[in-house]
């Protein structure tokens, strides 16, 4: 009996297997009608598919199939052009299309428009703008630094020494007067001030015996001193001076 209903049921599996690969077959067989609206809804698709590939309702597989559907080949070159990935699109329909993108570098030498970066930079620089004012307008112009990310200022200086433009200084030509025109110090001033070496300054600065602050790396610093801390420090240059010749 068991063997019986055993065989019986291997009987049964064989020809639903059967009618499986039949209707599989003329299911490829059988070309798709399909009747005016829904043909109308599909050009109306295919019209959109801009807002089809965007919309939030398109998952990631979709997207997979709109590109097997549409493209059939992508061939990649990265070394064509300087700093750029080049690529070709082989359509379903057998046309082709080419296009290029400015891909991430590791040094500004492979950069795909070094020529017109530099020349940005310096006019910027020549109308007397900071690194910061610099690297802001440059990536309001469209401009990417070389890893892709925006342009900050630290970019800007580095790109700067590199190609030997100087830094644009808040007294011009001249040499740095004692006090700035908002009544901070200069280096020099600091130290005429307190009777100390300018080295000395930059001690008290590291220190925080005193503020401080450059508008831009490179630029002269702008010590703030107010007469109680001129007369406090002096005082305490002066009894360090004495302790010194005490012990000597």
């Amino acid at each position: 009996m068991a063997r019986s209903l055993e065989r019986v049921w291997e009987e049964k599996l064989r020809a639903a297997e059967a009618i499986e690969q039949d209707y599989e077959r003329w299911r490829q067989d059988e070309p798709l009608v399909l009747n005016e609206p829904d043909r109308e809804a599909l050009q109306r698709l295919g019209e959109d598919l801009p807002g089809i590939w965007h919309s939030p309702a398109t998952t990631a597989a979709e997207r997979k199939g709109i590109l097997r559907l549409i493209i059939d080949e992508v061939i990649l070159d990265q070394k064509r052009f300087r700093g750029q990935v080049w690529f070709k699109i082989l359509w379903q329909t057998r046309a082709t299309s080419e296009h290029s993108l400015q891909r991430r570098v590791h040094t500004y030498g492979d950069y795909i428009d070094l020529e017109r970066l530099r020349r940005r930079v310096i006019e910027l620089n020549a109308a007397g703008k900071m690194d910061k004012e610099i690297a802001a307008t440059l990536n309001a112009e469209g401009f990417v630094a070389a890893r892709g990310c925006p342009f900050k200022g630290e970019n800007v200086w580095l790109l700067r020494t590199r190609w030997g433009i100087p830094t644009v200084k808040i007294n011009g030509t001249s040499a740095n007067p004692d006090r700035w025109p908002d009544g901070s110090y200069s280096v020099q001033g600091a130290a005429a001030a307190l009777g100390v070496t300018p080295q000395t300054v930059f001690d008290y600065l590291a220190r925080g015996w005193f503020e401080g602050h450059q508008l831009t790396k490179g630029q002269p610093w702008q010590i703030e001193l107010s007469d109680d801390q001129i007369n406090t420090l002096r005082a305490r240059i002066a009894r360090n001076r004495r302790s010194r010749k005490e012990v000597s």
